[in-house]
Protein backbone atom coordinates (compact mmCIF):
# COMPACT_ATOMS: atom_id res chain seq x y z
CA UNK A 1 0.00 0.00 0.00
CA UNK A 2 1.44 3.36 -0.95
CA UNK A 3 1.00 6.54 1.03
CA UNK A 4 -1.58 7.77 -1.48
CA UNK A 5 -3.85 4.80 -0.73
CA UNK A 6 -3.94 5.24 3.06
CA UNK A 7 -7.32 5.95 4.65
CA UNK A 8 -7.33 7.72 8.00
CA UNK A 9 -7.71 6.93 10.78
CA UNK A 10 -5.10 4.22 10.19
CA UNK A 11 -4.23 1.52 12.69
CA UNK A 12 -1.23 -0.45 13.80
CA UNK A 13 -0.76 -2.36 10.52
CA UNK A 14 -0.24 0.92 8.66
CA UNK A 15 2.05 2.27 11.39
CA UNK A 16 4.18 -0.90 11.23
CA UNK A 17 4.31 -0.63 7.43
CA UNK A 18 6.14 2.70 7.82
CA UNK A 19 7.95 2.56 11.18
CA UNK A 20 10.47 -0.12 12.18
CA UNK A 21 9.34 -0.04 15.84
CA UNK A 22 7.68 -3.12 17.30
CA UNK A 23 6.26 -4.14 20.67
CA UNK A 24 7.10 -3.33 23.34
CA UNK A 25 8.47 -0.07 21.92
CA UNK A 26 5.83 1.15 19.51
CA UNK A 27 4.18 4.19 21.11
CA UNK A 28 1.56 5.15 18.53
CA UNK A 29 -1.83 3.39 18.48
CA UNK A 30 -3.34 5.07 15.40
CA UNK A 31 -2.78 7.84 12.90
CA UNK A 32 -5.76 10.21 12.85
CA UNK A 33 -4.61 12.39 9.95
CA UNK A 34 -1.42 13.03 8.05
CA UNK A 35 -0.19 15.35 5.35
CA UNK A 36 3.08 13.55 4.59
CA UNK A 37 6.13 15.69 5.12
CA UNK A 38 4.11 18.48 6.75
CA UNK A 39 1.98 17.49 9.76
CA UNK A 40 0.49 14.51 11.53
CA UNK A 41 -1.98 13.80 14.33
CA UNK A 42 -1.84 10.43 16.05
CA UNK A 43 -3.08 8.86 19.27
CA UNK A 44 -1.59 6.65 21.94
CA UNK A 45 -3.89 4.53 24.09
CA UNK A 46 -2.02 4.20 27.39
CA UNK A 47 -2.50 0.58 28.44
CA UNK A 48 -3.06 0.39 32.22
CA UNK A 49 -1.31 -3.01 32.19
CA UNK A 50 2.04 -1.64 31.01
CA UNK A 51 4.80 -3.07 33.18
CA UNK A 52 6.37 0.39 33.41
CA UNK A 53 3.63 1.47 35.84
CA UNK A 54 4.82 -1.01 38.48
CA UNK A 55 7.84 1.22 39.10
CA UNK A 56 6.80 4.70 37.87
CA UNK A 57 5.42 5.34 40.45
CA UNK A 58 3.96 2.67 42.75
CA UNK A 59 0.67 3.98 44.09
CA UNK A 60 0.68 6.93 41.63
CA UNK A 61 1.38 5.57 38.13
CA UNK A 62 2.46 8.15 35.53
CA UNK A 63 3.68 7.63 31.97
CA UNK A 64 7.32 8.82 31.88
CA UNK A 65 8.01 12.01 29.96
CA UNK A 66 10.70 10.28 27.92
CA UNK A 67 8.04 7.92 26.58
CA UNK A 68 5.91 10.92 25.57
CA UNK A 69 8.92 12.35 23.73
CA UNK A 70 9.42 9.01 21.96
CA UNK A 71 5.73 8.80 21.00
CA UNK A 72 5.97 12.30 19.52
CA UNK A 73 9.13 11.34 17.62
CA UNK A 74 7.41 8.25 16.21
CA UNK A 75 4.53 10.46 15.07
CA UNK A 76 6.98 12.80 13.34
CA UNK A 77 8.83 9.91 11.72
CA UNK A 78 5.58 8.44 10.42
CA UNK A 79 4.81 11.85 8.91
CA UNK A 80 8.19 11.91 7.16
CA UNK A 81 8.63 8.27 6.18
CA UNK A 82 5.07 7.56 5.15
CA UNK A 83 5.60 9.68 2.05
CA UNK A 84 7.21 8.26 -1.07
CA UNK A 85 10.42 10.34 -1.01
CA UNK A 86 11.49 9.33 2.54
CA UNK A 87 10.29 5.70 2.56
CA UNK A 88 12.80 3.29 4.09
CA UNK A 89 14.60 5.87 6.21
CA UNK A 90 15.20 5.71 9.96
CA UNK A 91 14.99 8.69 12.29
CA UNK A 92 17.40 9.00 15.22
CA UNK A 93 17.11 11.70 17.89
CA UNK A 94 19.55 14.53 17.41
CA UNK A 95 18.06 17.07 19.84
CA UNK A 96 15.10 17.69 22.10
CA UNK A 97 14.92 21.41 22.82
CA UNK A 98 12.62 23.30 25.16
CA UNK A 99 10.82 20.21 26.42
CA UNK A 100 8.10 21.10 28.89
CA UNK A 101 5.87 18.69 30.76
CA UNK A 102 2.63 20.30 31.90
CA UNK A 103 0.11 17.54 32.58
CA UNK A 104 0.59 14.00 33.83
CA UNK A 105 -0.44 11.07 31.63
CA UNK A 106 -2.12 8.27 33.57
CA UNK A 107 -2.94 4.65 32.80
CA UNK A 108 -6.03 4.47 30.59
CA UNK A 109 -5.55 7.95 29.06
CA UNK A 110 -5.61 8.53 25.33
CA UNK A 111 -2.88 10.95 24.29
CA UNK A 112 -3.26 13.05 21.12
CA UNK A 113 0.15 13.44 19.49
CA UNK A 114 0.68 16.37 17.12
CA UNK A 115 3.72 16.97 14.94
CA UNK A 116 4.45 19.82 12.55
CA UNK A 117 7.51 19.41 10.37
CA UNK A 118 9.41 22.70 10.36
CA UNK A 119 12.35 21.66 8.18
CA UNK A 120 13.23 18.44 6.38
CA UNK A 121 16.10 17.37 4.17
CA UNK A 122 17.30 13.89 3.22
CA UNK A 123 19.60 13.93 6.28
CA UNK A 124 17.89 16.03 8.97
CA UNK A 125 14.42 16.92 10.17
CA UNK A 126 13.13 19.39 12.72
CA UNK A 127 9.60 19.19 14.17
CA UNK A 128 7.47 21.08 16.66
CA UNK A 129 5.56 18.53 18.74
CA UNK A 130 2.75 18.61 21.31
CA UNK A 131 0.95 15.94 23.32
CA UNK A 132 -2.53 16.44 24.81
CA UNK A 133 -4.76 14.55 27.20
CA UNK A 134 -8.20 15.84 26.32
CA UNK A 135 -7.73 19.60 25.99
CA UNK A 136 -4.83 19.66 28.47
CA UNK A 137 -1.35 20.18 27.03
CA UNK A 138 0.75 17.37 28.51
CA UNK A 139 4.09 18.00 26.79
CA UNK A 140 5.72 20.06 24.07
CA UNK A 141 9.17 20.38 22.50
CA UNK A 142 11.21 21.07 19.41
CA UNK A 143 12.77 17.82 18.24
CA UNK A 144 15.29 17.11 15.53
CA UNK A 145 16.23 13.79 13.97
CA UNK A 146 19.13 12.60 11.88
CA UNK A 147 17.84 10.44 9.04
CA UNK A 148 19.62 7.31 7.92
CA UNK A 149 18.94 4.31 5.73
CA UNK A 150 17.41 1.12 7.12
Amino acid sequence: MSATNVTFPAGLDEIKRVLPHREPFIWVSRIISCEYGKSCVAELDVDPELDIFRGHFPGHPVLPGVILMEALAQTSCYCLMGGEDMAGKLGFFATIDGAKFRHQVAPGDTVRLESTIVKATKRLCKAEVKAYVGEDLAAEASQSYVLGDR
